[in-house]
């Protein structure tokens, strides 16, 4: 089952196909009824403003699992006039196309977590996550929350990237891989990075590499990034060797992460495991070269404060090169971030 799809909405009838692919994915991941059809009508009503209010734009659906929980996001990012006022959108009744307005607030409602960004004359970007049972108190338990866009190259049916995170109380260890070139063979790079991490958890992010590294002689290679954030000790621990670029971002500075030349599977130039402050208020984030090099958060204002989700998805729809494939994670702690969120059904 496809982990994450995408697709562009440019007219209200590809509304049921938005409805239908969500669908499929609840069930495939277990929803019961009532939850499923939480799911449609999110999925419709996200589709049906982006034709609305920015003409058109494109829907993501994300498969998510955290602590054997299972949920579904969905996105939608749009380049149209966005919002002069955010808060009055959302209110039921108001509208700017001669529509009921209840889309946002029924969106809103119908959603375990919710949130939204928009600049006006650049355009808005929408989240929504539906989780198949009602999550626990402190939910995540790791204190720490994540947003992905991981996408094939366009005409592919498989990304050469992936990306994967296993975390603990108060620790997440992240990999993200660019296995070179795109498609099978990519692919298969990538998916080996991703198991060698998954079998080796325990070890230092170095480590962890240097086992990526072993794994990868019998494929084509690719870029390699590992992390660690713990928020206890407030530090990353961090390697790399290829062109994944990673920063941590604050709204005062932004340190670049180090990844050496080479590629895992091929040549390497060292293997160096480096540690980095985590300061409060931080974003991580860590991308293929599927995403151009040229961005910064502070074109956007506001845009780190939000849910991770928005950033990953705001640097894709902005500076996505549309050539490769392309992945953007973002990491966040917990809290950092104002949006609705349900605990316990409440």
């Amino acid at each position: 089952m496809l982990r994450q799809i995408a697709w562009p909405i440019i007219n209200q009838s590809q509304a049921a196909e938005a409805r239908r692919m969500a669908v499929e994915m609840a069930k495939n991941l277990g929803f019961d009824e009532t939850v499923t059809g939480k799911v449609a009508i999110v999925a419709t009503e996200a589709a049906r403003n982006l034709v609305k209010h920015a003409g058109r734009g494109e829907l993501i659906i994300r498969h998510l699992e955290v602590e054997s929980m299972k949920g579904i996001e969905i996105m939608t990012l749009d380049r149209g006039p966005g919002m002069a006022n955010v808060s009055q959108c959302m209110a039921d009744g108001y509208s700017t196309s001669g529509s009921p307005g209840i889309g946002l607030g029924s969106i809103c409602r119908l959603s375990s977590l919710f949130d939204i960004y928009s600049e006006q004359g650049t355009g808005t970007a929408l989240v929504a996550q539906i989780w198949a049972k009602p999550l626990p108190k402190g939910h995540p338990l790791s204190g720490i929350e994540t947003g992905a866009i991981c996408l094939s190259k366009p005409g592919e049916d498989v990304s050469g990237d992936s990306w994967a995170q296993v975390c603990q109380p108060g620790k997440c260890l992240f990999l993200v891989t660019d296995g070179l070139g795109h498609g099978p063979l990519a692919a298969e790079a990538s998916l080996t990075a991703q198991r060698v991490f998954r079998a080796n958890t325990r070890l230092d992010p170095g480590r962890i590499l240097e086992a990526i590294h072993a794994a990868l002689w019998s494929t084509r290679g690719a870029a390699v990034v590992v992390s660690r954030l713990n928020l206890a000790r407030r530090i990353v621990v961090f390697t790399g060797v290829g062109n994944i670029s990673s920063q941590i971002i604050t709204a005062e500075k932004t340190t670049h992460l180090a990844s050496y030349n080479g590629t895992a599977g091929g040549e390497i130039s060292r293997i160096r495991q480096l540690t980095y402050p985590w300061p409060e208020g931080a974003v991580l984030i860590m991308h293929s070269d599927g995403l151009a090099a040229h961005w910064k958060l502070s074109q956007h204002p506001g845009l780190i404060r939000k849910h991770p989700s928005l950033i990953a998805g705001i640097l894709y729809r902005d500076y996505t090169r549309g050539t490769d494939d392309v992945t953007v994670l973002a990491v966040k702690e917990s809290g950092q971030w104002s949006a609705k969120r349900v605990i316990n059904g409440q």
